[in-house]
């Protein structure tokens, strides 16, 4: 072998001083640490050092955390101000006259305990206990002094932080003097109104304080049936209870959401779904109801200003019609305003080519501004749910306006699904095809989700029609006879009674949240002269409803739940992971509210009023409004999602409001029937024409 020939090369190179010149930065990275490594262990250190210190004299520096600071430090000298006495309240505070006796007591102390937090609310000065009250929430970022411009004018002023700080103390030596005053005086309980009022939020007083100073607006057709009346002073607490809870929720949704469909309370943001103020239009009877007169006034004058249906947006059907438009035609009916009549008259119309379709069957989508329809963009199906609960909305906007053409278009679709095959002893499958008009997915039955109102319709349609069309009620009565041979079971340790899920012959023992309508339904059926054993299931039912709540850590039913079937000494209830969340639903308590009315038994009232507490504990949040919350086994986290939905407060708080009233003839039972988003639609003197 021979060595390899040695080769010599010279390397030259060549730049152009007008071209782009070429930069290393990899060899100049390498250099910069090839020079930190030079120095010496000692001055690597004092360059250290001199970082370290600039970053502590920038966070020092920060404005947001210096004004933490300070407002922690007013509030030790707030400490000195204990031996001094307080002749006048402060800027902004009046003493509050007038007002309903009583308050309701804190709910008992939960996780959450905070130090009560004194409160100004205008009309007087309260003490509001904060702890099981409101749940521990990521503290909000400290607002600068800009105005909001967000909301109605009255909340567009500026906030000052260190004067309601250093109004706290005062008001709690005013509110300790009244306590004093009490015991020596045989007078009326005072029950201090309004919502939380936050450090950095405006000290305006809550428009519900100065009622009588507002313009009411116009009154109801029938007084006598819709304003709620004077109650005796044993539920003035309950009753007070929930105006507070509704005032605290829609103080958030005003500060934070006003004129869109959803709060989001935790970032103090909104959610749209169509751009329609959800909220605010579930919300217009549930003010009225409550006498909530100068928030309603407020919310009408949105209404009058801001709200139109001419905009290019796809809604779904069903959705539109149970809150929007059933939310404006029950305020027509309870305050005999026609400007909610003309809007529910411009909606309905909007929302008539969903029914456009080969078989009748309606489209779950229209676009409103379009006046075009279409199916959910992966089938071509539509939930029964969604196409058998819009008709006690058309067929009462029908008897309004005298067109018949939304009620015929709905009793169209309750006449082809009565004929259609494929039930089961009443019992439908969830989905129907728009194209065909024939059920899908067959063998499949659930009073949860995509079927449940199905079944309360049926009664209610029979209830509001004047109980003469008869081939609704055969289709309830046989889906309830139905329910009870293939769904109804007892679980093996308490002979809890539910009601399960069938899937191709196979019982599942699974049952939502949302099935808890059925206790409700089920009593509203047996008071209009159904059998009386619809009464004993409801009972029973209504008796596991309960045990959903109870058996939480959190007293607040999961959305859904398993039941266990085997004799043991184990719980009932069993909750998968993904299954632990609460939406703030309204389903038990609606039930609860029927179940009292019909059989005067305070332990529904009672129920109720841990449900509430419950609420209060885990879900309240403390700038304003109520959050859902992902864990309701784990008191510690439960985990808020950041989102109040519309029915919270259109349904939620309403039954709980009916629920705790003494008055039988607040909206009575035999006058109105209320929608599946709790909006009240009155019941026909006769049958239609």
């Amino acid at each position: 072998m021979y060595p390899p020939s040695r080769k010599d090369f010279i390397s030259l190179t060549l730049s152009d001083l007008h071209g782009p010149s070429y930069n290393n930065g990899k060899h100049r990275r390498q250099s910069c640490w090839r020079k930190w490594k030079q120095l010496s262990r000692l001055q690597r250190s004092l360059v250290l050092f001199l970082l370290a210190l600039l970053l502590i004299f920038g966070l020092l520096t920060y404005p947001s955390v210096t004004e933490q600071w300070r407002g922690w430090s007013d509030r030790e000298h707030l400490l000195e101000l204990n031996d001094r006495d307080v002749t006048d309240l402060p800027r902004g505070v009046k003493p509050l006259a007038d007002v309903v006796a009583g308050k309701a007591p804190p709910p008992a102390a939960g996780p959450y305990v905070r130090q009560a937090v004194e409160r100004d609310v205008g009309g007087g000065a309260v003490v509001e206990p904060r702890g099981p009250n409101a749940p521990i929430m990521p503290k909000p970022p400290i607002k600068k002094n800009f105005p909001n411009k967000r909301g109605p004018p009255s909340l567009q002023k500026d906030r000052n932080i260190s004067d309601t700080i250093r109004a706290e103390k005062q008001v709690q030596e005013v509110v300790r003097k009244e306590v004093l005053e009490k015991e020596d005086k045989e007078k009326k309980i005072v029950s201090w109104r309004g919502a939380i009022i936050e450090a950095d939020q405006t000290t305006e007083p809550p428009p519900s304080v100065n009622v009588e100073d507002a313009a009411a607006p116009p009154g109801p057709a029938n007084p006598a049936d819709t304003v709620p009346p004077q109650v005796p002073n044993g539920t003035v607490d309950r009753l007070e209870a929930v105006c507070d809870a509704f005032r605290h929720a829609w103080k958030g949704y005003k500060d934070y959401a006003w004129g869109h469909d959803e709060l989001k309370p935790i970032s103090r943001s909104f959610g749209e779904w169509f751009g329609l103020g959800l909220t605010l239009i579930d919300s217009l009877d549930t003010m009225w109801i409550l006498g909530l007169k100068e928030e309603f006034a407020e919310a009408r004058d949105w209404v009058e200003k801001d709200l139109s249906f001419d905009k290019n947006v796809d809604v779904n059907l069903f959705e539109t019609t149970i809150r929007v438009l059933g939310g404006l035609l029950s305020t027509f009916h309870l305050t005999g305003d026609r400007l909610f009549l003309e809007r529910a008259k411009d909606l309905g119309s909007r929302l008539m080519p969903a029914f456009k379709t080969p078989s009748k069957i309606p489209f779950s989508d229209v676009n409103i501004g379009k006046g075009t329809a279409h199916p959910p963009r992966w089938t071509s199906d539509s939930t029964l749910a969604e196409v058998t609960s819009i008709q006690l909305e058309f067929r009462d906007l029908s008897r309004l306006t005298q067109d018949p053409q939304y009620q015929e278009v709905v009793n169209e679709v309750m006449k082809l699904v009565h004929k259609l095959p494929g039930k089961q002893d009443g019992l439908v499958p969830m989905f129907i095809n728009t194209n065909t008009g024939q059920f899908t997915h067959k063998g499949v039955f659930t009073l949860g989700a995509r079927a449940d109102s199905y079944y309360e319709y049926l009664l209610k349609q029979w209830i509001q029609g004047g109980k003469t069309e008869d081939d609704l009620l055969e289709d309830y009565l046989l889906a309830v006879d139905g329910v009870r041979k293939h769904l109804v079971r007892q679980t093996g340790p308490s002979k809890l009674t539910f009601v399960g899920e069938l899937s191709h012959s196979r019982f599942n023992p699974k049952m939502d949240h949302l099935v808890c309508f059925l206790p409700g339904t089920l009593a509203l059926g047996a008071h209009n002269g159904l059998p009386g054993d619809h009464m004993d299931l409801a009972v029973q039912l209504m008796e596991t409803c309960h045990q959903m709540y109870k058996q939480m850590e959190t007293g607040l039913s999961p959305e859904i739940v398993h039941f266990n079937l085997q004799a043991s000494d184990g719980n009932d209830v069993v909750v998968k992971p993904a299954d632990r969340h609460n939406l703030l639903r309204p389903e038990t308590v609606e039930s609860l509210f029927y179940m009292y009315r019909f059989t005067k038994d305070t332990k529904y009232r009672d129920w109720g009023w841990e449900i509430l507490q419950s609420f209060n504990n885990y879900t309240k949040v403390p700038g304003g409004g109520y959050t859902s919350i992902n864990n309701v086994r784990d008191p510690l986290n439960p985990g808020p999602r950041d989102k109040m939905e519309s029915f919270f407060l259109g349904e939620t708080l309403k039954y709980f409001y009916l629920l705790f009233s003494d008055d039988p003839e607040l909206l009575s039972l035999d006058k109105y029937i209320f929608n599946t988003e709790a909006h009240v639609l009155p019941i026909w003197p006769s049958a239609p024409k």
